[in-house]
Formats: structure tokens, sequence, C-alpha cells
């Protein structure tokens, strides 16, 4: 019965198929956006973490931040990358449907299958791809791609290592100043002296901050 139903169902006009297309390329687009406004709220409280681990001379975790910053300012541009590139691939398809109203069906688009097949490498959306590929080769404006390319992107880890220059001027332009306001006296007394217990336990809790504040980066970058 139900193959009957696929029988008898009629197929979407090219029209039909652009403007859903579009839609869900458009909701795409806003994810991308809440995502980029999420980690950037983030960044935010970083900020501020990295500036009162600096007033309390513990460049380690300030500097461990600044990394988790860099990591973060990466995302979000490979994410505007990726906006950028949806856009264009709504663009190019209601300029195959125009075509489609002459010729009466769908054709191929080398610059759709392109842009599809850079985005399923790309982590945040491979799985999106994915669906979307399927359906634009059943409609003939695609070729199959092989699917290994969505298996790579969900495998690879965070793509580039974060440079010690990249993370230095980070860390510079946010604590930089608060760093140098700290006499270095200060600095080299604290050096000197031997932890206590009570140094042990804040230690401990300044861990535990920066595993949480990885922790909520994680998740808005995810």
């Amino acid at each position: 019965m139900e193959k009957m139903m696929k029988i008898l169902k009629p197929k979407p006009n090219p029209q039909e198929l652009l403007r859903d297309w579009q839609r869900r390329l458009r909701q795409e687009c806003r994810n991308i956006e809440r995502q980029i406004r999420d980690i950037q709220r983030e960044e935010k409280n970083v900020q501020k973490a990295i500036k009162d681990a600096a007033k309390r001379n513990d460049m380690g975790s300030a500097k461990a931040l600044a990394k988790e910053i860099v990591r973060s300012r990466k995302t979000v541009n490979r994410l505007c990358e990726n906006k950028a590139q949806l856009n264009s691939i709504s663009m190019h398809l209601g300029e195959s449907v125009a075509i489609a109203r002459t010729v009466g069906h769908l054709s191929k688009s080398a610059e759709v299958m392109k842009l599809v097949n850079n985005l399923m490498k790309a982590p945040e959306v491979a799985v999106t791809m994915q669906e979307f590929s399927n359906e634009m080769t059943k409609a003939g404006v695609i070729e199959e791609m092989m699917n290994d390319a969505v298996d790579n992107a969900l495998d690879s880890e965070d793509i580039e290592e974060e440079t010690e220059e990249e993370i230095d001027k980070v860390l510079t332009a946010i604590a930089g100043e608060t760093a140098a306001q700290l006499p270095e006296a200060v600095r080299k007394e604290k050096l000197k002296q031997p932890a206590t217990s009570e140094d042990a336990e804040e230690n401990v809790d300044d861990e535990e901050e920066l595993e949480e504040i990885r922790a909520r980066l994680a998740r808005v970058r995810s």
C-alpha cells in the first residue's frame, strides 16, 4: 500500500522544491546566527575570567582561557563562511528553477554541487547537507557524492592548532594591562612563597572553574 501511495503521489514541481529548500536553508542560517550569538555571549564571560585570573597573577589559567577564545573565534569565522555558502546555494537554486521554467526540468548545477560538497566537510552542518545532497541528487540538481565526507567531518577534531602567537595576542589584548599593573616585586614574591593549604584549595577551585568555562564553550561551539 505504501509503495502504491508513493506511485500515486505527484512529484513536487521545481518551484515547490525550491521553496522547501530555501525555507530550510534560511532556517539553517538562523541556527548558525544563534550559535554565533551564543559563542560571542560566552566569550564575554571568558574575557572577565581572564582578567580575574590576571589580577591574581594566575597567568597559566589566563593563557588557557585565551586559547579557548582563539578556538571560539575560529569557530565563529567558520560559521560565517558556512552561512555565506548556504546563501550562495539558495541563490544558485533560484537560477536553476528559472532555467527549469524554460526547459521543463531541473538541470545539474556544478556550482551548487561544489558548495554542497564543501559544506558536507563542515562539522556544524555536515548532517544537514547530507540530507540536502540526497534530495538534490534525486531531483537531478547535483550528481551523487561519496558519504565519507560527512564521516570525515564528524570524526575530525577541532581544525587547526592554535599558535602561541594567536594566544598571546588575545591574552595581551584582554589581560595585558591588568597583568602590567601587577608590580614585579609582588609577582616575584608570589612565586617565592611556599604553597599553603589555602592556596591548594584555591587552585582546586580555579581548576574547577576553568573546566566549567571550557565545558560551556565546547557546548556552544558544537
